[in-house]
């Protein structure tokens, strides 16, 4: 299940929707990541743009290659785009596995590559204005630890 939306929801269903449609795992990894305002840098709201059916395509992508590469019984990611305020939630990856190290491998697989490989562009709106949030190498560094 792939989904890219402007509305917040609920992790706690979306783990147990998720979990009600298999009955043949034994171990599942939730991953939510969230808006933060840090003390020495604070930020009023994070806005994250993206063209949907690109972004969904390139989901798609990575969630099933996570799924071929660690054996998973299946794969989630709910990705908010819009202004969201710290605290929110940006993202939830879901992975479900016949084995615990595998629906480990498979969720941190996942987040490496939406941090880089994710066709979303953000800016953070702070108290002087607007700002473009650039890459970052150690993202980089931790996506390319999966490729060889």
């Amino acid at each position: 299940m792939i989904r890219v939306t402007t509305e917040a929801f609920d992790q706690g269903a979306e783990a147990n929707a998720f979990i009600g449609r298999h009955t043949e795992a034994g171990a599942l990894v939730t991953f939510t990541g969230l808006v933060r305002s840090l003390p020495s840098d604070p930020i009023s709201a994070l806005i994250l743009e993206c063209y949907e059916e690109l972004a969904l395509n390139q989901l798609t992508a990575i969630r099933d290659a996570a799924i071929t590469r660690f054996a998973l019984t299946d794969a989630a990611i709910i990705h908010r785009y819009g202004r969201l305020v710290p605290g929110e939630t940006i993202m939830m990856v879901m992975t479900l596995a016949p084995h615990r190290q595998a629906a480990f491998d498979g969720a941190q697989f996942l987040m490496d590559y939406l941090k880089t490989d994710a066709p979303f562009w953000k800016q953070e709106e702070t108290a002087s204005g607007l700002r473009w949030v650039d890459a970052k190498s150690t993202d980089d560094t931790a996506r390319d630890r999966w490729q060889g």
